[in-house]
Formats: structure tokens, sequence, C-alpha cells
């Protein structure tokens, strides 16, 4: 009894070890917490680096000004109200001043500050130059992990081909653990930034070994679009958990606890890892996979990089500078800010499982034309939102086209490399991963230097139109040749398709006879 007790859970394991499915959870679940922790900062960031850094330095700077001189003590609150004013509509702060200097007596002074002044410095931060600042620095470090994972994406594919997928997958668990922590208990810019590039490189580890582990379990084309599409769900979950729980937590807890609670959930990544995948076990590929650099050179895989790049982009600009904008034109309270990418969650979840099916009958390239044309005509409809409430439509629209995309282009890579190259996916999906970062880096990087210079809604729409002008192209993507030496080697795998070549008059026996001619004859 005792040892055949020893071996159920043994058993358990290696039937789970060979199931796709446990795969494919394990993946789901690295890509929940990746993107958890990607958004989770969105909300949180540009309001603690306010009340971190510019709060504190006027907190400094006034009891400066209320010390020197006590019968000048009503001046302060005044110049104080009207720089709150200020902020929120210039006319209203004019007319107050003007009015207050009329009545000149302090009856008429008391009452108006008590009960104008309490809503206006809640929600409307003041401090226009520091904002205007911000939206630069804040766009440099939702960038920095996006630039890390960009550079350590390519050796990442040459490792997979190398070792396998399951050590590297466990490696960007180990790495995205310490970011996670860091994040907690980061209490600088400079801290946070070297938090969100070391995401980067753990992120760059995940995504690449998972997405290649399911490429390479998963053969068949239409499996692989329904995997790619639930994987890609948890993607979109972690984007729709992450802003809402960020702004929530911090705005009623704290700003370390939504970061705790991602480190006890990387926990158990990390053991559900240990279980399924052996990280200890060398797994190369048994065939040499194609180098990077001739899978750039393959014009249809740069079609599908660009989309997944340029589609991606434009949420990418967005998550730096919209909170900033909120704060700025609708005097948002914390927790909106986070609210306000909810929309966009939720339709993506919907749109990644959703046409992971549908988009394999009606043309995955069909499917991404659509949705790079929905994700243009959604960006130039965000500046016309006046509150939270006129965000919703826009971003429904947004995270939904993105959706299309992503889950039609993924599959799409997998199967270029099938049908054009060899059959090694690690090298073909660090090329998708950098197209993701190309999109998270350049968004944010040049997206709020583009708010200082011309303002958010020209922003949107220099990229709602480079969406829309760019989606014909994924018309080359409808049917893509294959090449002589794929044609070649396919023909030997199947040699059954073959037979629809052959002429269809039957061969006749040597020596050839008087009546062969009739028996030929007689057999058609």
């Amino acid at each position: 009894m005792p040892p055949a007790a020893k071996r159920v859970p043994w058993r358990w394991l290696v039937v789970g070890r060979a199931s796709r499915r446990l795969v494919l959870v394990v993946v789901f679940v690295a890509l929940l917490l990746d993107n958890m922790l990607l958004t989770v900062v969105v909300p949180i960031v540009p309001t603690f680096l306010y009340t971190t850094e510019y709060e504190g330095t006027n907190s400094s700077v006034a009891p400066a000004q209320t010390e020197p001189a006590p019968p000048a003590l009503k001046a302060p609150p005044f110049s104080s109200m009207f720089s709150y004013f200020d902020n929120s509509t210039v006319t209203v702060s004019g007319s107050m001043s003007t009015v207050d200097l009329a009545n000149g007596t302090e009856s008429s002074h008391l009452p108006q500050p008590l009960t104008s002044s309490p809503p206006l410095p809640s929600s409307c931060p003041e401090g226009k130059e520091f904002l205007a600042k911000e939206n630069i620095r804040v766009g440099l470090l939702f960038a920095s992990k996006a630039l890390a994972q960009l550079v350590i994406n390519p050796s990442v594919g040459l490792l997979t081909n190398r070792i396998g997928y399951h050590i590297p997958m466990f490696i960007g668990f180990i790495i995205m653990f310490l970011s996670t922590v860091m994040f907690a208990f980061s209490g600088t810019y400079t801290l946070l930034f070297i938090a969100r590039a070391l995401q980067g490189i753990g992120s760059s580890f995940s995504s690449v070994a998972g997405l290649g582990m399911l490429a390479s379990v998963y053969t068949d084309d239409f499996e692989r679009g329904n995997a790619m599409g639930i994987a890609l769900g948890g993607l979109a979950l972690g984007v729709l958990i992450g802003a809402p729980f960020g702004s929530v937590m911090y705005a009623f807890v704290g700003k370390s606890s939504p970061f705790l609670v991602l480190a006890f959930l990387a926990l158990l990544d990390g053991a559900l890892q240990l279980c399924i995948l052996q990280p200890s076990k060398i797994s190369p590929e048994s065939t040499k996979g194609t180098p990077v650099f001739t899978l750039l050179r393959d014009p249809y895989i740069l079609v599908a990089a660009g989309a997944l790049c340029f589609s991606n982009m434009g949420v990418a600009m967005l998550e730096p500078t919209l909170p900033i904008w909120m704060m700025q034109t609708m005097c948002s309270p914390k927790w909106q800010l986070g609210m306000a990418f909810l929309p966009a969650s939720i339709s993506y979840l919907i749109g990644t499982n959703l046409f992971g099916i549908l988009a394999n009958k009606m043309g995955r390239w069909l499917c991404s034309l659509i949705g790079m044309a929905v994700v243009g005509i959604s960006l130039l409809c965000v500046p016309l939102a006046k509150n939270i409430y006129g965000l919703i439509g826009p971003n429904s629209g947004l995270g939904f086209a993105i959706g299309m995309v992503d889950s039609s282009m993924m599959p799409i890579m997998g199967y270029l490399v099938d049908l054009r190259h060899t059959s090694v996916y690690g090298n073909v999906y660090a090329i998708a991963d950098v197209a993701f970062c190309m999109g998270f880096a350049i968004g944010p990087s040049t997206g709020g230097a583009i708010v200082r210079a011309i303002g958010f809604p020209w922003l949107m729409i220099i990229i709602g139109v480079i969406n829309i002008a760019y989606a014909p192209l994924c018309w080359y993507l409808r049917n893509p040749p294959a090449k002589e030496e794929k044609i070649a080697i396919l023909s030997q795998e199947c040699p059954m398709q073959t037979k629809s070549y052959t002429t269809q008059k039957t061969l006749r026996d040597f020596p050839l006879t008087d009546d062969s001619d009739v028996e030929a004859e007689n057999a058609e």
C-alpha cells in the first residue's frame, strides 16, 4: 500500500507534464501576472510622483510664506485659492479675485473660501508646469520596460532554440518576482525606473518562451489559433484587472499593497511551473531554427509584426498621457484614473477569446485589417470625451479592435514559419514580442513629448491616422506563398497529396505487346 500510495502523485505529475492543457494554463497565468504588473502602475505612478515630489516641495515652501507678517495672514490663503481656481477655470478665478477685491471686508472673504475651496484641492491638482513635465518622465519610465525587453528578446529567442522553453520560462518568473517586490518598496523615481526595466527582462523570458512552447505543443493551425486566443485572454485579463485594481488599492490601502498581492500570485505561478514544466530539464530543438535576420527579411513577417506594433502603440501612448490629461481637464480623483481603462480591458478580453475562433473562419488577414481600422477610429474619438463616461465608447472600441489584431497575428506568425521557414518558433515569437515592445517603447517615450509640444488631442490624431493608413497592408497576408524549398519538404512529408498531380491514364507494363492498347482502353 505505501508504495502504491506514493505512486499516485507522481503518476499525476507524469500525466500533467504530458498534458497540453496544463502547459496552456502555465502560459496563461504567466501572461496574466506580467500584464497585471504592466498596467497596475499606470494609475499609481503619476499620482505617486505628484504627491511625493510636487506637494512635498510646496509643503516646505508654504510655511516660509506665512511666517514673516502676521497681519498679512489673509493674503496667502487667497493666493493659494487663486492657484487652485486658476488650474480649473481661468475665467472663474479672475472673477472671484475681482469680487474679493471689491468687497474688501473680512466677513466677505471668509465664507467664500469655506464654501468653494474643499472640493477643488481634492479633485483638481495644481501645478500645470509640473504635470506637463511629468508627461515626459512618466512616459520614459513606462517605456523602460519595453526598451529592456527589446534588447533582451533576440538573445532569449536563441536561448530557447538551444536549451528549450522550460528553463527560460522559470528564469522569467524569478525576475518578475524580484521586480514586483522592488516596485512595492521603491520610493523614488530612480528605483521605480530600475524596477520597470527589470520587469521588461523578466517579461522577455516569459512571453517568448511561453508563446514558443504553445506553438510547439499545438501543431495544428486551427488548434494553435484557439490556444493563442486563450493565452492572450490571460494577457487581456491581466490588463483588465491591473489598472482598476491598482487605482483602488492605492487610493484606499496604500502603494505597496497591490504589488505584494502580485508577488504572492507570482510565487504560486512559480510553484506551478516547478510541478509541470520541469525547469531543470534541457530540451533543445531537434532541428535548427531559421536565423532571426532571415526571418526579418521576410516581408510577410514584417507586415504581421508591423500590425502588432502600431495597433498596440495606441494604447501604449494612452497609458502615461490619459491619466494626466484626465487630471488636468476632468479633475478626476485617483480611483477614476485606473477605471478609465476598464472598458478597453473588458472588450479586449472579449475580442481575443471571440476572434481566436472566428478569425480562422473569416480570414485572419481580414480580421486584422478591420481591427486596425477600428483602432484608428477609436483613438480619434478619445479627445472628444468631456468626462470619464465619454471615454467608455472609444476605449471599448480600442480594446476590442486590439483583441482582433492580436488574436489574428500571433497564429499568423507561427503559420508563416511553418509555411516559409523551419518549424521552430523561438525566433519568430521573439520578433513578435519585439514588435510589441517597439510599440510600448516608442509610444510612451514619444507620446509625452508630443503632448507637451502640441497637446493630447493631436497625439491621438497622429497615431489614429497611422493605424488607419497601415490597415490595407494586412491584405498581403491573405494568401502568402510558400517557398520552393518548403514545398519540396511538405511534398516529402505528405506523399499522398502528390496523387492529384499525376496523369489520369493508367501506365502500361513493359514490354509493350499488341494487346496493351486494348487493355488500357478497357481499364479506362
